[in-house]
């Protein structure tokens, strides 16, 4: 369906009044978001899930508050982007540091409260884990700053949403709702927010309304913002959007629906949770403990690197690799038991020939 020719060649509804078959996607589209996240309001998106982040982090700041802060526990390519808007804009940016592989609240608490404007965190975060999104919104919202959620919309299947556990804003990349992997893109940011915050929102938003003969219409709406007549107060100039990539995430929630989602969420869960028990039947050694999606990182009985350059040969694309030892596992509704039992014997297979596997070096791992 999206790639018939009026949606690919269709870019963003300069015309807005003859334009209304794009408009109404885009409105299902932020409709569907605010669903899956339990915001009120949602744009039209952005460009991918960390210049979501980063436009997120912008709409926080004001005169009183312009000090950011960030997870460590925040995928790294996010925090890299949320740097560089920053840097551009001079805002005071402070990386929170991760206990045990969340974010250490006793960090934030011994800040000054006085100039922060927000705390972005992910969850499910780069680690895997999921955070304590609840005990985290009271410790910011008490400071007087707001709280950014960047997550995973598949997992919003099954896991709290943002606004369960009083997120003020979310974020993510929406490249898991039914985005084909591309060589670099296109992929697809969203971003939702409560109703307070929805003035602010960045780019562009449609609205529902009614023409001069009462019929159903659709308007690009709030658009005296940043890409007319105030743009000296706005905090961003961003107003493009990536509409066939937002209208395929909507095809792909309508034919998934509710129930779809949570057995596609509840698949990828159970995929990571068996892959996790296989590996620690071949010496691998979980790092952090606690509740986690569909990531994990183990501790390797060798070199990380060297094991998935060596998988990679075999034609396996298995863990990221995250210095030493250490390497983060991905498992998802994709990966079916007898793909990872596969795995598993390749992994048997390169272990047997590796001196750093001998059994003990393996006992020195576990110890």
């Amino acid at each position: 369906m999206t790639s018939k020719e009026e949606f690919v060649t269709a870019y963003t509804p300069y015309q807005a009044e003859i334009s209304q078959g794009i408009l109404q996607s885009i409105f299902e589209y932020q409709t569907m978001i605010c669903e899956l996240t339990g915001m009120d309001a949602s744009n039209a998106s952005v460009y991918d899930g960390a210049t979501a982040a980063a436009e997120a982090v912008a709409m926080c700041r004001d005169r009183k508050r312009g000090a950011v802060v960030v997870s460590d526990t925040v995928d790294p390519k996010i925090l890299s982007v949320v740097k560089t808007y920053c840097f551009g804009s001079g805002a005071p940016l402070f990386v929170l540091p991760q206990k045990d592989g969340l974010t250490d609240l006793a960090a934030w608490e011994a800040l000054d409260p006085k100039n922060l404007a927000c705390l972005l965190i992910q969850s499910p975060n780069y680690y895997g884990l999921i955070e304590d999104g609840a005990a985290i919104a009271n410790a910011v919202h008490a400071a007087g700053a707001k709280l950014i959620a960047s997550c995973n919309p598949i997992s919003l299947g099954l896991l709290a949403t943002p606004a369960e556990y009083g997120a003020d804003i979310a974020v993510g990349e929406g490249q898991p709702l039914g985005l084909p992997m591309g060589f670099g893109g296109p992929y697809l940011g969203f971003m939702a927010s409560t109703k307070d915050l929805m003035r602010k929102l960045p780019g562009r938003i449609v609205g529902q309304t009614v023409d001069a003969e009462g019929k159903r219409a659709f308007v690009l709406t709030l658009q005296a913002r940043e890409q007319h007549i105030r743009r000296e107060k706005a905090s961003s100039n961003i107003c493009s959007n990536e509409a066939l990539c937002a209208m395929t995430a909507a095809v792909y929630l309508s034919a998934m629906g509710s129930r779809g989602l949570k057995k596609a969420a509840s698949s990828c869960m159970a995929n990571a949770h068996f892959l996790l028990s296989e590996l620690e039947g071949l010496g691998f050694v979980r790092k952090y403990e606690g509740e986690f999606f569909h990531e994990f990182v183990t501790v390797c009985p060798c070199d990380a690197a060297k094991l998935s350059t060596e998988l990679s040969r075999r034609g396996y694309l298995a863990g990221l690799p995250l210095g030493g030892r250490e390497m983060l596992w991905c498992a998802t509704e994709m990966n079916t038991a007898d793909e990872i039992r596969s795995l598993m014997e390749e992994i048997r297979s390169c272990c047997s020939s590796c001196p750093e596997c001998a059994p003990d070096h393996a006992k020195e791992v576990h110890a």
